[in-house]
């Protein structure tokens, strides 16, 4: 129940409030990551890759970019428990199941978090871009959407700790 409310939380959250936000024409907060970032080590491949794709296609309909969000979403749950094996061995403690600064500390959590972030917003600039006519548009976008988001993500794991 808890990763349902907070799938519902950050898809209202995003639609309502933070599609709006636009810092200097370039960074913007693309909170839902969050819900990918926080999977479980140890949560099945599918039921990762379905949930994502869902809230991917629910931030679609929202936000009117048929198909951007999704796939962008989904190869970052294709990717996460991958970079979570460099970040955090498979023979690890048993605690550290769950990802967050809690479990794995900040000194894991930020790299984390921070590879994660940029890899989605690279593959969600490219696709929405296209092209690479204006590149330092897009260098912009990748880098302060990033940054953005990361100290949104920050913000709430720390609240949540």
């Amino acid at each position: 129940m808890k990763r349902f409310a907070l799938f519902v939380g950050l898809c209202l959250a995003q639609a309502l409030v933070f599609n709006r936000i636009q810092l200097f024409g370039c960074a913007i907060p693309l909170i839902y990551t969050y819900f990918v970032i926080t999977f479980r080590r140890n949560l099945p491949h599918w039921a990762s890759l379905l949930s994502s794709f869902c809230m991917g296609l629910t931030i679609d309909m929202f936000s009117n970019t048929p198909g951007l969000t999704t796939s962008a979403l989904t190869f970052m749950a294709l990717l996460q428990p991958y970079v979570l094996t460099l970040f955090v061995p498979r023979d690890a403690d048993n605690n550290v199941l769950h990802t967050s600064v809690a479990a794995m500390g900040w000194g894991k959590f930020f790299p984390f978090a921070s590879f994660m972030l940029f890899v989605y917003c690279v593959v969600f600039f490219s696709l929405e871009a296209f092209s690479f006519f204006n590149w330092q548009q897009w260098l912009m976008n990748i880098v302060g959407s990033t940054v953005l988001t990361l100290i949104f993500v920050m913000t709430f794991e720390r609240i949540r700790k």
